[in-house]
């Protein structure tokens, strides 16, 4: 690992305890299921896609670790993710709010099924190179789905179009409207071209993982 990602690893173990005591109102699972109605729109729907910044799927959340989701609501709140219509719903929850709906998506869907430690299907040459460089796995884990953390999210079989969105927002400075302010994950992204990104992304988008889509109807 170079010196610079060593910095940035070492960056992010120390967070880790200020995220945890960032979030430490508990969750509840049924409440969380009446507080879903603005997330279903989106995310509930099978192939949706957002439009901005760019058209891509929505991300994934059934499944997903419930303290990356109370986390990434945070941000928004806090405008460190930058992107309006997230963080005008993430505002209108309270942190009991972001707790229990945090805590019915870690739950939605998740099957009994264990996940192998190491993706079935092994990267090309040039993406094994970029995955090192980036030391993705110091972070997220065994097939990418185990962070070392849960406010880190679970990334394997993630859409591809929206992992390229995401990894390009932390290359995004001084835009009101689009970018994410996370120096660790600026720090790994600037190494990377586009193209090295989208390619990142796509494999990281075909690997198994926990996530799902699953259908949902406000009207239930």
């Amino acid at each position: 690992m170079n010196k610079t990602l060593t910095t940035l690893f070492a960056l992010a173990v120390a967070s880790v305890t200020a995220l945890s005591h960032a979030q430490e109102a508990k969750g509840d699972v049924e409440a969380g299921k009446q507080k879903i109605a603005m997330c279903i729109g989106c995310h509930g729907i099978q192939g949706y896609q957002a439009s901005f910044p760019e058209v891509h799927k929505v991300p994934m959340i059934s499944g997903q670790s419930g303290k990356y989701i109370a986390a990434a609501l945070v941000a928004y709140q806090k405008g460190e993710r930058k992107h309006p219509t997230m963080r005008g719903i993430a505002e209108s929850l309270s942190e009991q709010d972001i707790a229990d709906v945090s805590a019915y998506y870690e739950q939605h869907g998740k099957t009994a099924a264990e996940l192998p430690a190491k993706p079935k299907r092994e990267p090309s040459v040039q993406v094994a190179e970029l995955l090192k460089k980036g030391a993705c796995v110091s972070c997220h884990g065994d097939n990418f789905a185990k962070p070392i953390d849960p406010s880190y999210p679970k990334i394997a079989g993630q859409h591809a179009d929206y992992l390229y969105v995401a990894l390009k927002s932390y290359k995004v400075e001084k835009n009101n409207n689009v970018g994410r302010n996370n120096a660790i994950m600026a720090g790994i992204a600037k190494q990377f071209t586009n193209n090295e990104l989208k390619a990142l992304a796509n494999y990281l988008g075909s690997v198994e993982g926990d996530m799902h889509v699953v259908p949902q109807s406000r009207f239930k």
